[in-house]
């Protein structure tokens, strides 16, 4: 027997990976409870705020997950300019392993649903908690709290553009470009 448990965390993680990859405005409702696994009518069993509800709850899971690749990616290099090429690394592999369809989990669904306030506060919340990971990360490898933080602004942004621009060409240069670039001011700014 499955418990419901069971069928709500693959529905969210179902979820999480198609709203990735098409964005909420095109991940449909049958789509949805399709992936999951789930029974037709078990969207509003489990999410009785629907695909709003299913969609921030998506990307928590995904903000979670990309928040523990980002520790165990960071923790386990030698050093800053190892760990973001890491890092960018890892991001390139997904993006081009999956034909340039995931860049990062949660941009797709911050733009196409920014109107949500619930799925705006999710997504709001995610980047925060990677800021959070990469400022506590450099402040460990140095840096002081506000340059820390301020690295961590810069880091994520360039990311966030680099796998755009990555996406949309088909290309992981732009990815590697910003990758050269943060390592060499992590290790400027670090030493």
């Amino acid at each position: 027997m499955v418990r419901r448990t069971d069928t709500r965390r693959r529905m969210v993680a179902s979820a999480a990976e198609l709203f990735h990859t098409q964005g909420y405005h095109a991940t449909g409702l049958n789509q949805l409870v399709s992936a999951g696994g789930a029974p037709k009518g078990s969207l509003y069993f489990h999410f009785p705020g629907g695909k709003e509800q299913l969609a921030a709850e998506a990307v928590t899971f995904s903000s979670e997950n990309m928040a523990d690749l980002l520790r165990s990616t960071l923790g386990a290099a030698p050093d800053a300019g190892t760990a973001i090429t890491r890092v960018i690394d890892a991001l390139g592999r997904n993006l081009a392993d999956s034909d340039y369809r995931s860049g990062c989990p949660i941009a797709t669904v911050a733009l196409d649903a920014a109107d949500s306030e619930p799925i705006r506060q999710a997504c709001t919340d995610g980047y925060a908690s990677w800021h959070a990971v990469l400022t506590e990360y450099l402040t460990g490898q140095g840096a002081d709290p506000a340059t820390a933080a301020t690295l961590a602004t810069i880091a994520l942004s360039a990311i966030e553009g680099a796998l755009l621009l990555a996406r949309t060409q088909h290309d992981l240069a732009p990815l590697h470009a910003v990758g050269d670039h943060l390592r060499a001011t992590f290790e400027r700014e670090l030493t």
